[in-house]
């Protein structure tokens, strides 16, 4: 791609093509560049989170996330099954700063609210805890080393659709 694209749009990954694409842009994002273990990048979970992805007009993928929830997330929010896990938000280089990242947090806290979810967690790098306080997150907890990266755990409420 030679030139960042300006208009993208975001929707719930089902086909198989749409999820092969959110598993390519992780690949490039934690395992290229991140330099995390492929083997961790991919979990049990992939098979029942909800998937999002972002995709520009032309249909190269932009982005992705992925949405834990009941028992898969119950590990990450403390045994809440009222609150959904967000995790593995990868944007690709190109896609950077056009707002990307705030869109497909947006879609994944839709798809927590049609789960009837009452809030979302997540595990942030430490270097883009801003980019979540700007969306309303609140951070909690100490810092903890994920795939050799500084973490904190951050919450939001949201409101069921």
């Amino acid at each position: 791609m030679t030139s960042a694209p300006s208009a993208y749009s975001t929707r719930r990954a089902v086909e198989e093509s749409d999820l092969a694409a959110c598993f390519q842009v992780r690949k490039d994002v934690f395992v290229g560049e991140q330099n995390v273990p492929e083997e961790i990048e991919y979990d049990a979970h992939d098979a029942t989170a909800v998937h999002v992805l972002a995709v520009a007009p032309d249909g190269t993928a932009l982005g992705t996330g992925r949405l834990l929830h009941g028992e898969a997330a119950s590990g990450r929010t403390g045994g809440d099954l009222t609150v959904g896990s967000l995790g593995r938000l990868a944007v690709t280089r190109e896609a950077r700063g056009l707002g990307v990242g705030a869109a497909l947090v947006r879609a994944l806290e839709d798809e927590a609210g049609r789960l009837g979810l009452a809030a979302v967690d997540l595990h942030a790098q430490t270097h883009a805890l801003g980019f979540y306080e700007r969306l309303g997150y609140v951070a909690y907890g100490p810092e903890f080393p994920d795939a050799g990266i500084p973490h904190r755990a951050m919450r939001r409420d949201i409101r069921p659709a």
